[in-house]
């Protein structure tokens, strides 16, 4: 591979923007190869802007994942909104990522009238491909391009890894030339500790999709390495009582179960034996604390 610093290198970031729930997260999973970014059916999983890298020749892609983008009403949705227009203004190109199924919804249209003040290249991603009629696209694609024209349009299935591929190579061949921003092993900005925060919020996501709110969050309180194994103590801090009890379920089997989902997926992830240990506490109105939302990466909306 060629010197990421030298004459000819190309670098620059590209900005998954959408409503919640279209799909970006898995589409940012497929681009880069590999799971940088969790996924799940509960709107508003993204919360933290989530960076995927991934090298061709002498190209680095940096994918900004951003939060959905939706009327905000609560102070971590404001932020989380604001995080996503503000990864949008800062990427290189910015790639609008549609469900092909629910079409221009209100949050979509939103997203739509943001980005024609956009002054940057914008792509169009049609997702999710595989569970609609062919028929049903064509239209879609005349009704957005109306409103915002895009400089291309692809039609993918990030699920299923269809039209993908033509979709990173259409973003590699306009990047901006430039010096590489990360080692060239680097797949993403996380952490080990944030990664796996994440990946147990995952969990409880898809073990208790409409029993918990979105607010309920993840710490990684302690990391200790051993010889082939890690001992990690993780929090799940949730705003009341009631919400304890549903995460602990009866006799403790919930919480049980989360951790044994979590602890094999970061087993694969890093290559060792882990040793998890789940907390549930009480942080009541976690959500109004500004110290939270910096561990989160976002801004406290004033």
């Amino acid at each position: 591979m060629s010197d990421p610093a030298a004459a000819g290198s190309r670098c620059g970031y590209v900005a998954l923007v959408g409503a919640p729930n279209v799909g970006k997260s898995t589409l940012l999973n497929d681009l880069v190869g590999t799971k940088v970014s969790i996924v799940s059916p509960k709107v508003q999983t993204t919360r933290r802007r989530v960076l995927g890298i991934t090298v061709k020749d002498e190209a680095q892609l940096v994918f900004v994942d951003l939060p959905g983008i939706f009327a905000p009403e609560r102070p971590l949705e404001r932020a989380m909104v604001q995080a996503a227009w503000q990864g949008a203004e800062e990427a290189d190109i910015a790639v609008l990522v549609v469900d092909a199924e629910r079409g221009i919804d209100k949050n979509t249209r939103r997203v739509l009238d943001g980005m024609t003040k956009l002054s940057r290249p914008c792509l169009l991603a049609i997702n999710k491909l595989d569970k609609v009629a062919a028929t049903t696209v064509l239209p879609l694609i005349q009704e957005l391009n109306a409103i915002r024209p895009f400089e291309d349009t692809f039609l993918v299935s990030a699920l299923k890894g269809d039209g993908t591929k033509d979709l990173l190579q259409a973003l590699f061949a306009r990047l901006p030339d430039g010096p590489w921003l990360f080692p060239a092993d680097q797949l993403s900005d996380l952490s080990d500790r944030q990664m796996a925060a994440e990946l147990t919020r995952e969990k409880i996501f898809h073990k208790l999709h409409q029993e918990v709110p979105y607010s309920i969050t993840v710490e990684t309180e302690a990391w200790a390495e051993g010889e082939g194994d890690v001992r990690i103590d993780q929090t799940i801090y949730v705003m009341r009582d009631s919400q304890k009890a549903i995460v602990l379920g009866k006799g403790g089997r919930q919480i049980k179960e989360i951790g044994q989902l979590a602890r094999a997926e970061l087993e694969t992830l890093l290559g060792k034996r882990v040793h998890l240990f789940l907390f549930v506490k009480v942080r009541e109105n976690w959500t109004d604390d500004p110290e939270r939302y910096r561990e989160l990466g976002l801004d406290f909306p004033g």
